[in-house]
C-alpha cells in the first residue's frame, strides 16, 4: 500500500534524486553553452553568417531533441535490470541500442540534409541559404555519434554514474569554444569558414564526446559489473524493436514541444523585431531555468525504473511522487524570482526600452510557465520509469498541439473569421497565453495519470517491500 510522506525518508530520497540530477544539470547547461558559443562568434563573424546559423540549427535542434528522445528506452531497460539486480542482462540491452543508435542517427543524418531543401522556400540570399546548407551537411555528420552517445548516457546514469556525462559535457563544451574560434574567424592558419565552422567543430564534438565515454568506461571500475563490450554481437531484432516501441513515443513527444514552440516564433515574427525579440528572450531564460527539473526528470527515470526492478512498486510511487514535489518546489522559487526580478532579466539581454517593457510582460506568463513546465516533465519522466511512454505522448500532443497552439493562435492572430475572436491580435502574450494553458492541461492530465498508475502498481504489490531509499 502507499506509504506517508515522513521527513527523515523525504530527505534520504531528495539527498539520493539531487545525487543523481546534479552532474547532469551541469551537463545539460554545458551543453546548451554549446549554442551560446556558436550564436555568440557567428554574431562576431557577420549579420550573414548569425543567420546562416540560425536557420541550419532550427533544423539540427529538432532533429538533436527528437534522436535524444528517442534514444532514452534504454534508461528505464537497465534502470529496471539494476532494481531487479539481474545485472547480467544489461550488456546485452546496450549493445542493442547501440545498434538501435546506427539506425536511428544514420536515418536522423538523411532527415537533415534533406530537409535543407526548406531553405530554398524561404526566400533568402543566396550567400545565407548556401551557408545554411553546408551547415546542416557539416554538422549532421554529428548525429550518428550523438545517438550512441545517449545510448551510453543512459546506460551510465541508470548505474547511477552521472559525473562521467558532466565531465564529458564540460570537455565538449571547451573543444566547441576552441574549434569555433579557429575555424570561424580562421585562427593559426586554419580556413576562415564562419558559421560552417560551427557545424564543423560541433559535428566533431560529437564524436569527442562518444570516444570520451567508451574510453571512461573501459577504465572505470564502476562500469565492470555490466561492461557491455566483452564480446561482438550483432543485431537481435525483437530487442530493438521493443526499444523502439519504447523510446519513439518519447522521441515523438520531444517533436512535438520543440516544432510547436519553433510554431509559435514563426508565427510571433509577422509582428516585427520588438515582438519576435522579446518572446525569444523570455523563451531563452525559461528554457535555461527548465534544465533544472529536466535534470530532476532524467533522474526520476533512473529512481522509479530501479524500485519497479526490485518488486517494489510502494517506493516506487514514494520516489515518483518525492521527485514530482522537488521540481515543483524549484518551480515556485524560480516563478518568485523572475517575477521579482523580471526587469533585471529584461535588461540583461537587451538594452532597447521597447523590448525591455514587452519582455517584462511576457516574464510574467513565464513565471507561470514555470509551474506547469516543472510539473509536467517531472510526471512524464516518472511514468517512463515504468517503462510506460505511450500515454505522455498522448497527453503532450494533446495539450501543445491541441490546446497551446491553437489557443495561442486564436489570441495572437485574432482571425475574425473564428467565432469569439479577440478584437485585435494579443500577438506575443496572446500565444505565450497558449503556452501557459497548453502546459497547465499537460501538468494536470500527466499528474492524473502517474496518480492512476502508481495506485494500480502498489496496489497490485500488496505488501512488497516498504523500505524507502
Amino acid at each position: 500500500m502507499p506509504h506517508a510522506f515522513h521527513l527523515p525518508d523525504l530527505r534520504r530520497e531528495a539527498a539520493a534524486l539531487w545525487r543523481l540530477a546534479w552532474p547532469m544539470l551541469i551537463g545539460q547547461l554545458a551543453t546548451v553553452g554549446m549554442g551560446v558559443a556558436d550564436v555568440a562568434m557567428t554574431g562576431h563573424a557577420s549579420a550573414d553568417e548569425l543567420a546562416a546559423v540560425s536557420l541550419g540549427a532550427s533544423i539540427w535542434s529538432i532533429i538533436l531533441v527528437t534522436v535524444s528522445g528517442t534514444m532514452m528506452a534504454i534508461n528505464s531497460v537497465v534502470a529496471h535490470d539494476v532494481g531487479a539486480g539481474e545485472l547480467g542482462k544489461i550488456p546485452h540491452a546496450v549493445r542493442q541500442s547501440l545498434w538501435k543508435a546506427l539506425g536511428v542517427g544514420v536515418l536522423a543524418m538523411l532527415l537533415a540534409n534533406l530537409a535543407t531543401a526548406l531553405f530554398g522556400h524561404l526566400h533568402l540570399t543566396p550567400y545565407v541559404q548556401g551557408q545554411a546548407t553546408l551547415f546542416v551537411h557539416a554538422i549532421s555528420i554529428g548525429l550518428p555519434p550523438f545517438a550512441a552517445y545517449r545510448a551510453l548516457y543512459g546506460y551510465s546514469t541508470s548505474i547511477n554514474q552521472t559525473k562521467p556525462v558532466m565531465l564529458i559535457a564540460i570537455l565538449g563544451l571547451c573543444f566547441n569554444v576552441l574549434v569555433n574560434w579557429l575555424l570561424v574567424f580562421g585562427h593559426w592558419g586554419l580556413p576562415k569558414l564562419g558559421g560552417v565552422g560551427c557545424a564543423v567543430a560541433t559535428g566533431l564534438c560529437m564524436w569527442l564526446m562518444l570516444a570520451a565515454m567508451l574510453a571512461w568506461m573501459r577504465v572505470a571500475p564502476a562500469y565492470r559489473a555490466t561492461y557491455p563490450f566483452t564480446h561482438w554481437e550483432g543485431p537481435h531484432w525483437p530487442e530493438i524493436r521493443s526499444m523502439l516501441r519504447l523510446g519513439l513515443p518519447i522521441g515523438i513527444t520531444y517533436f512535438a514541444e520543440v516544432s510547436a514552440f519553433g510554431a509559435v516564433s514563426l508565427l510571433i515574427a509577422r509582428y516585427g523585431v520588438v515582438q519576435i525579440s522579446a518572446h525569444q528572450i523570455a523563451l531563452n531564460f525559461s528554457s535555461l531555468v527548465f534544465m533544472v527539473p529536466l535534470s530532476f526528470g532524467i533522474a526520476l527515470i533512473t529512481r522509479v525504473g530501479q524500485a519497479v526492478g526490485e518488486g517494489s512498486p510502494a517506493r516506487a510511487r514514494y520516489v515518483a511522487w518525492t521527485g514530482v514535489g522537488m521540481s515543483l518546489a524549484f518551480a515556485v522559487l524560480s516563478a518568485l524570482f523572475i517575477v521579482l526580478c523580471r526587469r533585471q532579466i529584461a535588461a540583461a539581454y537587451t538594452s532597447d526600452p521597447a523590448v525591455q517593457e514587452l519582455c517584462v510582460q511576457l516574464l510574467l506568463f513565464a513565471a507561470l510557465f514555470q509551474l506547469s513546465d516543472a510539473t509536467q516533465v517531472a510526471t512524464s519522466c516518472a511514468i517512463r520509469g515504468y517503462k510506460v511512454s505511450r500515454q505522455p505522448m498522448q497527453i503532450q500532443l494533446l495539450a501543445f498541439w491541441g490546446f497551446a497552439l491553437p489557443l495561442g493562435c486564436w489570441l495572437g492572430l485574432a482571425p475574425q473569421w473564428l467565432p469569439w475572436a479577440p478584437a485585435e491580435p494579443m500577438a506575443a502574450a496572446g500565444f505565450w497565453i497558449g503556452l501557459v494553458v497548453g502546459l497547465t492541461v499537460a501538468a494536470v492530465l500527466l499528474s492524473w495519470a502517474l496518480q492512476r498508475l502508481t495506485l494500480e502498481r502498489a496496489r497490485a504489490g500488496g505488501h512488497a517491500d516498504a523500505a524507502h531509499a
